[in-house]
């Protein structure tokens, strides 16, 4: 079994459900009493929250080539970043390290092609939704990419800084967020990828009109295939 580099804390949430799923995969393939082996950085969230408002990705790339140089030098096989908007910065990772990053979208156009759709809404932060990181990875993977408009992007990321990233998930943000996947399906998507590492915590199949992708549990599954390879 290969050794997964996890950085985490972005938010803290969504790198719990992370560590739930790697080991419980891991012990759902192996049987017994198997578990991952994971090597974790945790992030100060609040240094990069603070980068990120005053458009300082620099800083960011700093902190976590510094992690991911960290968790190679500690064994790590390959790196998982436990979240979405940070995979502007794998490019700039990447040159610090020797081994390979897990990319989120590989991982999450794969899970959408299976289901053969085409034409995918996408949910995040406003940097995931409104910039080519993710949108163009997606595209580059075959999928045509739906996301809300002006007004409606800046009330998903709302929720997610100024709630789920605090650990409170509300009613009216779940309405808020089904209004915005009705508006997508409207617009011909035929699924919608939560490409936010939280939103799970918010929105399910259960909740949706359309089949959801949710980055964090396929990111998660993703690391156990390549670590089980």
């Amino acid at each position: 079994m290969k050794t997964i580099g996890l950085i985490g804390g972005m938010s803290w949430e969504s790198t719990v459900t992370y560590y739930e799923i790697l080991n419980k995969e891991v012990a759902g393939a192996l049987g017994g009493f198997h578990s991952a082996k994971i090597l974790m950085y945790n992030v100060d969230f609040a240094e990069l929250e603070e980068n990120m408002s005053n458009g300082y990705w620099a800083g960011n790339a700093v902190i976590l080539a510094d992690a991911a140089t960290r968790l190679e030098k500690a064994g790590a096989d390959f790196i998982v970043i436990a979240t979405n908007t940070m995979h502007k910065l794998v490019d700039e990772i990447q040159k610090q390290i020797n081994i390979p990053i897990l990319h989120i979208s590989d991982a999450a156009a794969d899970a959408v092609k299976c289901d053969n759709i085409r034409k995918v809404g996408l949910l995040g932060t406003k940097f995931t939704m409104t910039q080519d990181f993710i949108k163009s990875r997606l595209s580059d993977a075959g999928l045509e990419v739906v996301i809300p408009d002006d007004k409606d992007i800046e009330l998903v990321n709302d929720v997610i800084f100024n709630e789920l990233c605090l650990g409170k998930v509300l009613d009216s943000s779940r309405k808020e967020y089904q209004r915005i996947i009705d508006d997508m399906k409207a617009k011909g998507a035929e699924g919608v990828i939560l490409g936010c590492t939280e939103i799970g915590m918010l929105i399910g199949d259960k909740d949706s009109c359309l089949p959801t992708y949710d980055t964090t549990i396929i990111h998660a599954k993703a690391a156990v295939k390549m670590a089980l390879a």
